[in-house]
């Protein structure tokens, strides 16, 4: 396509970051006059937002190319995200599109869109010292619960992660910026926000502040009535940030604290800063100001060189912290990574099976911890409209779907029973029926 698109669709894959980001691409695309379509058929301008953490990924991105392409439509079509951070001009010679950004670049998309427009492919996989959102719009109107990204990148190199390289080094918004986005998005309808950051808890401002505080400080706004974060890192998990889990009534019971592996040894090859003991003493920690606390991790299986010992000690871990929500995946190898030359490669036969009862282990706990919600009352944040007449879906304080029958409206808080608990999946977000 070679004229000015004038329609558009956004679709992210991954991460609640890529959520966000998919977001904001649509907002600086609308504010160009541009109209949001969701039938990506009917797009002049498609967007692929896309995650480089899962396996095949790359590969997952021809393939969406090819579909688009397939249908006859032929729109305009931009890679974002971190697979165009990685592949860079590879995309735009195997492929052919049009527009290739990085997560760092994306505030440029606009301007790159007009200048393919012209019908020469743009490039634009920089990691400028400027932050790319004090480029970005204002906030428009946006649903019940939002997302706000207030800190991006990673320096902790987990030898399995491509992260670093994709994302950047570790950066904190500056403090007055995210208290006026926050501010903003309450403003345009949001009643619960969620703090993004591939290391959410290192955020840090240039006066020494920590998530602590600025969790307390978005405690102040008046409308706002539920706060959440994620992803957590337990090299950052402070004790400051733990006494808000205690003393915050708006930040929600819920904490997503990444492990991957029960062993010592697997845990210090893959680089992380923490041991299995010093991991299980946090949410020992934890656990002692919110008794009633959801927690959530992400495993790894089959780690080049773990042992069928080494796994053991990783549903040790699991029986030892009755997790609500997990998530759990077989290693797989990220080039350029330092996990992707070690050698010892775990069978995919083994891998499959310990992923089996890996999971087993979680889903058990899942159905333990929800079982265990039945007969009690809370409150639910109303999302959005259920597929029956009446019935409306929203998130309980640990984070499971809620639906329920009621005439409130989305955006209310409604107090309800909880009186079954559905089947449970791998999904890290579990069905639960209510009475409101």
């Amino acid at each position: 396509m070679t004229t000015t698109p004038k329609t558009f669709h956004v679709k992210s894959f991954g991460c609640q970051m890529n959520v966000y980001d998919g977001e904001r691409m649509a907002e600086l695309m609308s504010a160009e006059g541009m109209t949001a379509t969701d039938d990506p058929h009917a797009a002049d301008l498609v967007v692929l937002n896309t995650c480089h953490i899962r396996e095949r990924a790359t590969e997952k991105v021809y393939s969406d190319i090819g579909r688009i392409r397939k249908h006859g439509s032929d729109p305009m079509i931009a890679i974002a995200g971190c697979v165009a951070q990685a592949e860079g001009a590879e995309i735009v010679r195997r492929a052919k599109v049009d527009v290739v950004v990085g997560p760092q670049a994306y505030h440029n998309l606009p301007k790159l869109v007009a200048q393919a427009a012209s019908g020469t492919a743009q490039l634009d996989t920089d990691m400028p010292v400027e932050s790319k959102f004090a480029h970005l719009p204002a906030r428009r109107r946006v649903g019940p619960s939002a997302f706000l990204t207030v800190q991006e990148g990673c320096d902790k190199f987990c030898t399995y992660c491509v992260v670093p390289y994709t994302r950047g080094a570790e950066i904190s918004r500056p403090y007055a910026r995210v208290l006026d986005e926050a501010k903003a998005l309450v403003d345009a309808g949001a009643r619960e926000i969620t703090l993004l950051g591939q290391n959410v808890n290192a955020w840090a401002d240039a006066d020494g502040r920590g998530l602590d505080a600025l969790i307390r400080d978005l405690d102040r706004i008046p409308a706002l009535e539920r706060i959440r974060y994620t992803t957590s890192h337990p090299n950052d998990m402070t004790q400051g940030l733990i006494d808000a889990h205690g003393d915050v009534e708006k930040l929600m019971p819920f904490l997503h604290l990444p492990v991957q592996a029960g062993s010592d040894r697997v845990l210090k090859a893959m680089n992380r800063s923490h041991t299995s003991d010093s991991y299980l003493r946090i949410l020992d920690r934890v656990r002692a100001v919110r008794p009633d606390i959801a927690l959530s991790g992400d495993f790894i299986v089959g780690f080049p060189g773990e042992t069928d010992a080494e796994f053991e000690e990783t549903l040790k871990l699991v029986d030892a912290v009755g997790y609500a929500q997990a998530f759990s995946f077989k290693y797989s190898p990220r080039p350029g990574t330092p996990a992707a030359d070690m050698g010892g490669d775990v069978p995919l036969a083994v891998m499959d099976e310990r992923l089996q009862r890996l999971q087993a282990a979680l889903l058990r706990d899942q159905k333990a911890f929800n079982d265990a919600t039945i007969g009690r009352t809370c409150q639910v944040l109303v999302e959005r409209e259920g597929r029956q007449a009446g019935q409306m879906l929203g998130k309980s304080p640990w984070l499971q779907s809620v639906h329920f029958m009621t005439d409130s409206k989305v955006g209310d808080m409604v107090e309800v029973e909880v009186v079954g608990a559905g089947p449970v999946s791998l999904s890290g977000v579990e069905r639960m029926r209510a009475a409101a």
